[in-house]
């Protein structure tokens, strides 16, 4: 971030070297909303931004090798492939390298980012205080409205139900206190259908 609020330039020029590999699975809108709750948490927590930012804009990128006809297999209520899952994390932290090496981005953050990205999934555990908010960001994408939108009709579950079955999910997936903090929030706007506050830089 810089003084205005805005992405650095190198940020915007890995989103861009990004994008080929976010445009599957709706991975382009979960990704712009990843990063504006990690910037939010960047706000008020402890995490090495040169970190944090490019693993967000790169963590879901492994999911373009895996065909789209399996995607939905990986992950969800029932996944009857969730291997697939590790299957991405691998491929992704391979692509991120190759993306940040080409942008000759500082080689001492690389190996931080793509462990990161190897387990952001599968790892229960965090790495960091890095690695609690990548993985918090990335969970407050399904109780984001466009985050619930889009899981009720991958899954084909009761809204109501989608919701329960978040707010349990609460103590279950955030490391940190503000994250669990925002899940109820956007809970509560959900079940009201309001819309969440401006969640910009």
């Amino acid at each position: 971030m810089n003084n205005k609020g805005k992405l650095k330039p190198i940020y915007l020029k890995i989103l861009e070297k990004a994008k080929p590999f976010l445009r599957t699975r709706k991975n382009l809108v979960h990704t712009r909303i990843s990063l504006r709750y990690a910037l939010r948490l960047l706000r008020e927590e402890e995490g090495d931004e040169s970190v944090i930012i490019p693993a967000v804009l790169l963590h879901d990128v492994g999911w373009k090798t895996i065909p789209e006809h399996l995607q939905l297999t990986a992950f969800g209520p029932n996944p009857s492939n969730p291997q697939l899952t590790k299957t991405h994390e691998v491929n992704g932290a391979k692509i991120a390298k190759a993306i940040l090496e080409e942008l000759r981005y500082p080689p001492e953050k690389i190996p931080q980012i793509s462990r990161i990205i190897r387990g952001h999934d599968t790892r229960k555990r965090a790495l960091s205080r890095s690695d609690r908010i990548v993985k918090d960001a990335d969970k407050l994408f399904r109780y984001s409205q466009k985050g619930t939108a889009i899981d009720l009709e991958r899954f084909g579950v009761a809204r109501k139900d989608y919701l329960n079955f978040l707010e349990i999910q609460v103590e279950k997936w955030f490391f940190l206190a503000t994250s669990r903090q925002l899940a109820r929030d956007e809970l509560f706007r959900r079940r009201k259908g309001t819309a969440p506050q401006a969640l910009s830089p």
